[in-house]
């Protein structure tokens, strides 16, 4: 009686079976496949494959993409982000000098800060790649001594607890889970600070300003509010919150670490 064939698929075979290394090896002498390298931009045959799988809702690497995710190959922009230090501080900077925008399939997230700030630059990149766990790109604008560092993912705006768009009118508040520990609230202020914030000093008539600009009222209520949380007595003005005794301000900038950031390497 003749032996009955069975086929085994190669790619269920052990790796060092003689018949996957041979199908491993006849793979190179394949040609490549027709659409390799082509886009439905560029393809008029992927073009319909592509309209084919959106009209039918098929999405091809859904299971791929879950499991990445869960394995964290890739972010998850539906996970919550966890409350930390970092996360209060990009809140902060955000609110401060930032901006989100929406897109049709995702939202942009941008931070502007001067030239003259090297090393905070560094640290924001570095915040956005702790807490997003996604690069940010770093631009120098052509005509003025700024740069934005931006980076695009989805639900932004919902995770970070910041409302999209111009925000100078809107009714900004901090997020309560940064009012309810006292570590997140002087993080937070640090961050805001860092991006609209200044420190002069006046030797001659003893002069000591630590100021938090912006034109926003809400915000400017927020930062008051917390500065009195924390057993300060800001000043008020109609675009600023100060702390002009020599004492309270000296002793906030080192609560807050003034222009000091850790783990980063200074420019060479």
């Amino acid at each position: 009686m003749a032996r009955r064939f069975i086929p085994v698929s190669p790619g269920l075979l052990p790796k060092d079976d003689p018949r996957y290394l041979g199908w491993l090896k006849s793979l190179k002498k394949r040609p490549p496949p027709w659409n390799k390298g082509k886009t439905k931009f560029d393809s008029l045959s992927v073009k319909k494959i592509s309209d084919t799988f959106k009209k039918n809702k098929i999405d091809n690497f859904r299971n791929w993409r879950n499991i990445a995710k869960k394995s964290g190959l890739i972010p998850d922009s539906d996970k919550p982000l966890s409350k930390s230090e970092k996360l209060a501080f990009l809140i902060g900077l955000v609110l401060g000098d930032g901006n989100l925008y929406k897109f049709p399939r995702t939202e942009g997230l941008r931070i502007t800060l001067g030239t003259d700030k090297p090393l905070l630059i560094s640290y924001s990149a570095k915040i956005l790649r702790d807490v997003i766990r996604k690069n940010a790109t770093i631009i120098k604008r052509s005509k003025n001594n700024c740069v934005n560092v931006t980076l695009y993912q989805k639900n932004l705006s919902r995770r970070l607890g910041i409302p999209s768009g111009a925000r100078k009118n809107l009714s900004i508040r901090l997020p309560p889970w940064i009012w309810n520990k006292k570590i997140f609230l002087i993080s937070a202020l640090k961050g805001l600070f860092e991006a609209e914030g200044s420190f002069s000093i006046h030797e001659k008539t003893y002069t000591y300003n630590l100021s938090f600009s912006n034109s926003n009222m809400s915000l400017l209520n927020e930062v008051e509010a917390a500065l009195i949380l924390l057993g300060f007595h800001p000043e008020r003005k109609p675009k600023a919150v100060r702390l002009r005794k020599k004492k309270e301000a000296l002793e906030f900038e080192q609560v807050i670490n003034f222009r000091k950031y850790p783990a980063i390497i200074r420019p060479s």
